[in-house]
């Protein structure tokens, strides 16, 4: 987009619009224990739900691809292609429904807050940008409060002070999630942005709709779950995206980016009011911290 195109209608609408991107986003994790439930009273199995709703993806990419006549990708394209896919369309959606069969919504989301700034280390290391040592002091101390938190909450539920697995499976969510989101960057100038998203999950397809089929539930699901599966297709997976990418590019990208701050307190919300989860003080406490560390770590990453 050109900076005259710039205006002060646009940087609002793209204020406004990533603020709906941040919000389709935060219903993830509620969406996904949803979908998944839990150990106890489990739902849909996390792996149906990770090819599942990247093949519903999927298929709407493949419509939008057709319905744009947007060009093949080139031979140079794919490989950041494919590790996005990976990251993004796997990795992160795989890993995160196994952790919340486990821990409920508000605990992944004080943990996946360490996100935008595995983002920013990640493309430091892979996009050669320049990250100075305050950053890495911020990534470090972000990590340390993540463990602390995940310690006291096995500590208060009776654990003892011992890391919950689910905490690993969360740790790699955000590396996923990383990878995916900096590979995926990679190839934006070239194809478009929302182009990207598309090309991601109608790639994926020959491997995740095989696999969803064969994951498909045997028994019956309730209709919650399902509920969950698909807002995680058509709207985490697929037209959030479009939201997001479109927001960045009406408004100015470093205001925009930093409405994503508030994802980890809506997402605390939000499993409040569809799971009925508690709004726990020690929580709210963390994730406020963890949103601090990340909004000064990343003005520590040369642009």
């Amino acid at each position: 987009m050109n900076t005259s195109d710039r205006s002060p209608r646009n940087e609002t609408l793209g204020l406004w619009l990533g603020v709906l991107g941040t919000f389709c986003f935060a219903l993830t994790l509620p969406a996904t224990r949803l979908a998944t439930g839990t150990q106890d009273a489990p739902a849909l199995s996390p792996g149906f739900v990770t090819f599942g709703r990247a093949a519903l993806a999927g298929l709407l990419s493949v419509v939008f691809l057709l319905a744009t006549r947007s060009p093949w990708p080139r031979r140079a394209h794919l490989k950041p292609l494919a590790l996005a896919l990976l990251g993004n369309a796997i990795g992160y959606p795989l890993l995160l429904g196994y952790a919340l069969r486990s821990v409920n919504a508000g605990h992944a989301a004080v943990i996946t807050a360490l996100l935008p700034l595995a983002t920013a280390a990640v493309a430091a290391r892979v996009l050669h940008q320049r990250a100075r040592l305050e950053f890495w002091l911020c990534a470090v101390l972000g990590s340390v409060l993540a463990m602390v938190f995940s310690l006291l909450r096995a500590h208060a539920q009776g654990g003892g002070f011992g890391f919950a697995w689910a905490d690993g499976l969360l740790a790699g969510a955000v590396i996923a999630g990383a990878v995916g989101y900096v590979y995926g960057a990679q190839v934006t100038p070239a194809l478009g942005a929302e182009r990207v998203i598309c090309w991601v999950c109608a790639l994926a397809l020959p491997f995740t709709l095989p696999s969803a089929l064969l994951l498909w539930p045997a028994r019956p699901v309730p209709v919650p779950a399902w509920c969950g599966f698909v807002y995680l297709g058509v709207v985490s997976m697929w037209a959030g995206f479009f939201a997001w990418y479109r927001a960045l590019a009406l408004g100015n990208a470093l205001r925009v980016s930093q409405i994503q701050l508030l994802q980890p307190f809506l997402s605390i919300i939000a499993a409040a009011l569809l799971l009925g989860e508690a709004i726990e003080p020690l929580t709210l406490i963390f994730a406020a911290s963890m949103v601090t560390i990340v909004m000064i770590g990343r003005r520590w990453v040369a642009r």
